[in-house]
Parts: structure tokens; C-alpha cells; sequence
């Protein structure tokens, strides 16, 4: 699971849709990735990190936690 980008998404009110949409994917696969049962593409988190949070390092929030 991607704990810090979840956690960012709550604190900006960036929704799963919004990121969906940004990278014209279904709903269901942004969920899936956002809950670690798949992952993000590198292209695709440099286009979340630059879109939504341009304040935080992609390290941060591309951080896996497998123990979730």
C-alpha cells in the first residue's frame, strides 16, 4: 500500500478519480495501485508527484509498504 500518497491525497482532498482521470485509466486501477495490488508505473507517478504534489519528494510518496 501507498500509505504517504494516500495520506497526501487526504491532506490536498485529491480524489482517486482525480488521479484516474489525470492518467486516463479506470477508477478500479488507480484503486488497485493506490492499495498495493499493483503498482505504479514510473511514468505514471512523476505525472501524480508533478500534477498533485509538486511539494513532495516521489520517494516519499511512492514509498511501498508491503507490511499494509
Amino acid at each position: 500500500m501507498y500509505k504517504n500518497l494516500s495520506n497526501a491525497m487526504k491532506q490536498k482532498n485529491i480524489t482517486a478519480t482525480q488521479i484516474a482521470e489525470l492518467l486516463e485509466v479506470r477508477l478500479a486501477t488507480v484503486s488497485d495501485k493506490i492499495n498495493g495490488k499493483s503498482r505504479f508505473y514510473f511514468d505514471e507517478a512523476m505525472k501524480i508527484k508533478k500534477i498533485f504534489f509538486p511539494e513532495f519528494e516521489i520517494e516519499y510518496l511512492f514509498e511501498f509498504d508491503s507490511a499494509a
